[in-house]
């Protein structure tokens, strides 16, 4: 079988790798989504376990198509049969990319009309749209002429996770939050702290990062639900599988803010995420906060200046740099911002930058390690020391050897 996963721009990577540690066959990555090969218990697990993922598709026709006309066609002619019948009902989804098919609110009502006049020519009866909870759904894809169409076994889509009643004015996407813990490289052996947390998002995702709860484990409809060759023993030993490979945590998860109303927020997702006494939410400004550990792995999503007004936007990331280099060395913080400006008053050295989409701002994750005291390395050469962040070298000044007063002695090996 194979599958098209969708997730967001700069997270094809992650995605892929977390299809291989589920076993997925020949991935490859795209644009926005990878493709594998893989059974049902693969597109079920996908749908659980994936923290990147936002849909699981299945490709059921590919064809080219040059015009409006052709692609009627190729859909008209197409067998439906093996995957829906009469008496279903069914919704479609379209993306277009392409100058010939430039709406894609039109492409989906072509592919319906192909649809129902497919079966009403076979049964002379038609299928019924239904767009909250169809049998059925649907997703064309359209590049250039090259068009796929596509069994939605997801649903509704996966980036949300039933969690969050409560939101703030620029909340974070699921799966970029997902995304960026994975991307951190945090390998849940120490402390979890955003200290601008919001609502909440990027702590909850930590915690079922750490705990190793599926996404979707509280989740109780998808669409593959509703497919004729739906195997709910195969389903039910999925869950148990995921529910027996769940693991303790011991080091603390915390989410901070300056606003109380957006801590009350967090506090109430975090409990419809059934993360009580997994993570905790407390009201504190940044530049006040202390450690709660001695090292620890710090995410944080300050505001931007672009859908959160912020009088001086400078100056807060000038704050968010100091505050890092007193209080948090030992710790490797990631910052995403989409103002590129803002981002260099931090004033600490970054050693990665990721390119992210928050929805559809461009943005960047900068890391910035915080190291404790001096750190020792070797590069193939004599042991140096690096200093922390913020902190140079002093060096010793240059004594010029002088002839006599007011006269540089000259260097034997360029007199004449």
């Amino acid at each position: 079988m194979r599958l098209i996963i969708k997730t967001l721009a700069g997270l094809e990577e992650v995605l892929a790798e977390e299809l291989r540690a589920i076993g997925a066959a020949g991935v490859s990555i795209g644009k926005r989504a990878v493709e594998c090969e893989g059974d049902l218990r693969l597109l079920y697990r996908s749908n659980l376990e994936l923290r990147t993922a936002l849909r699981v598709l299945c490709p059921i026709h590919t064809f080219e198509a040059a015009d409006e006309r052709a692609f009627y066609d190729a859909l008209l002619n197409f067998d439906w049969a093996p995957y829906m019948d009469v008496d279903d009902t069914f919704a479609i989804d379209a993306v277009t990319f392409s100058k010939v098919f430039t709406h894609s609110q039109y492409i989906a009502l072509k592919t319906k009309d192909a649809l129902v006049d497919a079966f009403r020519a076979k049964t002379g009866r038609r299928p019924s749209v239904e767009v909250e909870q169809p049998n059925i759904r649907f997703n064309v894809h359209i590049s250039g002429h090259q068009c796929t169409v596509s069994l939605d076994s997801s649903g509704e889509s996966l980036h949300k996770r039933g969690y969050r009643q409560e939101t703030g004015p620029a909340p974070i996407n699921e799966v970029l939050a997902a995304g960026m813990v994975l991307l951190s490289g945090w390998k849940k052996d120490s402390a979890f702290v955003d200290p601008m947390c919001g609502s909440g998002t990027i702590p909850i995702e930590a915690a079922y990062y750490a705990f190793n709860i599926p996404p979707q484990w509280h989740r109780e409809d998808f669409a593959f639900m509703r497919w004729s060759n739906f195997d709910p023993m195969l389903w039910a030993d999925v869950r148990t599988q995921a529910r027996d490979a769940m693991v303790p945590f011991s080091f603390p998860i915390l989410g901070f803010d300056k606003n109380y109303r957006a801590i009350q927020a967090a506090e109430v997702n975090a409990r419809h995420a059934r993360l009580e006494g997994k993570v905790r939410f407390e009201r504190r400004r940044f530049e006040t906060l202390t450690p709660p550990a001695e090292n620890g792995m710090i995410i944080m999503n300050p505001p931007y200046d672009s859908r959160l007004e912020e009088r001086n936007i400078e100056g807060l990331y000038q704050m968010i740099g100091d505050r890092l280099k007193q209080a948090f060395r030992g710790y490797t913080a990631w910052i995403i911002s989409a103002n590129m400006e803002a981002l260099k008053c931090i004033g600490l050295r970054t050693s990665r930058r990721i390119p992210l989409f928050n929805g559809p701002l461009e943005c960047r994750m900068v890391k910035v390690e915080l190291y404790e005291g001096t750190r020792k390395f070797r590069d193939d050469g004599p042991e140096r020391h690096q200093r922390p962040w913020g902190e140079r070298e002093a060096r010793p000044r240059r004594e010029v050897p002088r002839d006599r007063p007011g006269q540089r002695r000259r260097n034997d090996r360029f007199e004449k």
